[in-house]
């Protein structure tokens, strides 16, 4: 996935979807495009900046999200960014992030061991 396909996919295809799943070049990529358009911005004007980021926060949660559902981790990590354990929650949720995606579950292989291997 290129850059502009992974910044479209985050704004406008999935800019408030917190199901499924983010690839790794999906998630970087849309970050890449977010911290360069903010530094860009706050040089520029710092209000537009601000405007920026409060505008990209739903989608970088959700794209966050569905990436932490890829590595097969839940949600609830983020909870780690609470102040009382931002200083190392951002360091275990960069780990997760760059972490290879687990394969997701189809017919032939269940997500689980004890899983049924036909859905009924």
């Amino acid at each position: 996935m290129q850059i502009q396909e992974a910044v479209e996919t985050c704004v406008t295809r999935k800019y408030a979807d917190f199901e499924g799943r983010a690839t790794r070049s999906e998630f970087w990529w849309f970050m890449l495009f977010c911290v360069i358009i903010n530094v860009l911005l706050g040089v520029a004007a710092e209000w537009a900046a601000g405007i920026f980021f409060v505008a990209m926060l739903v989608p970088s949660l959700a794209a966050g999200t569905r990436r932490l559902r890829d590595t097969g981790r839940s949600p609830w990590w983020w909870l780690l960014m609470v102040p009382p354990v931002l200083v190392v929650g951002w360091l275990v949720l960069l780990v997760f992030f760059v972490q290879r995606g687990s394969e997701p579950a189809t017919a032939a292989a269940p997500a689980r061991p004890d899983a049924p291997a036909t859905p009924t």
